[in-house]
């Protein structure tokens, strides 16, 4: 069931954001010449490893500026979660050498599907730019909250809640998006 609310989420959000990801990816080509998407290994469900893609904003410039501000960098996630590689919501995916570090604790976030938001994710957002973002463990630990937790409910809940924080501008000051986890 799962997969399946992952693969009608992503179907719906790439009907919409197609022709959005077609203009950035023209302009991106027209732009900065070269590939639009990088691809970089992540490590996902069970410790193997995908393909991550993402448009390429390395350069300089308005436009990939623009993109990692927005996150639009990010829409060809979607094909990932296309492919099974990542779910919609899920822990943030992580590189093999962050993953390789990890205390057998921290190894329990590797029991689900990273995704392309999350509790954790939610959670850094709301500290907006403050002096002291999440550190390593406060990330794990409500990775971890959530891989413990996870319902049908709180995933509607990290959905409902992403989307507002998407809506919502950012204007430099924090905001919370969601209550802290029960400890």
């Amino acid at each position: 069931m799962r997969r399946a609310g992952d693969l009608a989420v992503a179907a719906l959000a790439a009907v919409v954001a197609l022709p959005l990801a077609l203009l950035i990816a023209v302009l991106l080509r027209c732009g900065t010449g070269g590939p639009v998407l990088q691809r970089q290994i992540r490590t996902g469900r069970h410790g193997r490893e995908f393909q991550l893609l993402r448009f390429r904003t390395g350069g300089d410039g308005r436009l990939t500026a623009l993109l990692r501000q927005s996150g639009l960098d990010e829409l060809p996630r979607l094909w990932n979660v296309a492919r099974g590689d990542m779910g919609v919501i899920g822990p943030l995916p992580v590189g093999p050498d962050q993953a390789a570090h990890y205390s057998r604790r921290e190894r329990g976030r590797l029991a689900v599907r990273p995704g392309l938001t999350g509790w954790a994710q939610l959670q850094a957002l709301s500290r907006g730019r403050t002096p002291r973002p999440l550190s390593r463990p406060e990330w794990a630990e409500l990775d971890l909250w959530y891989v413990e937790h996870r319902s049908f409910g709180l995933d509607l809940r990290i959905l409902g809640l992403t989307v507002l924080a998407l809506l919502r501008p950012v204007t430099g000051r924090a905001h919370r998006v969601g209550p802290e986890p029960p400890r």
